[in-house]
């Protein structure tokens, strides 16, 4: 079980989960949501560059990855649905528990793209 109990670890997270998503969404040729993924993956990337300096070193708890693990091998609408799901879920679990405002404000926007 990966645990994700640093500001590190979940951002790590959402860069991954935003990799996968866009190449995912390139095999499915779903080009304006691969966009979208690497839009917010490069975003994400930024938040993290930027906010590492000012993060307390408090520890994160109740999350593990394996809650948020996708499952990219289909290619329906409903995987689609459910995989953006997941995303969103994620979202909204970690950025309350983020204590830096402009880290936690990208990771709500990344959220609610999701469930555009």
């Amino acid at each position: 079980m990966a645990s994700l109990n640093t500001f590190g670890a979940i951002l790590s997270h959402a860069v991954a989960l935003e990799s996968q998503l866009s190449a995912w969404y390139t095999r499915l040729g779903e080009a304006d949501k691969a966009k979208a993924a690497d839009k917010r993956r490069k975003k994400l990337e930024r938040v993290r560059r930027e906010n590492v300096v000012e993060i307390t070193l408090e520890p994160i708890e109740g999350l593990s990855a394996d809650d948020y693990a996708l499952d990219l091998s289909g290619d329906s609408d409903a995987a689609q649905a459910t995989a953006a799901q997941i995303a969103a879920a994620f979202y909204a679990d970690v950025a309350p528990k983020i204590n830096v405002r402009a880290a936690q404000r990208a990771l709500e926007r990344c959220g609610k793209e999701h469930v555009k």
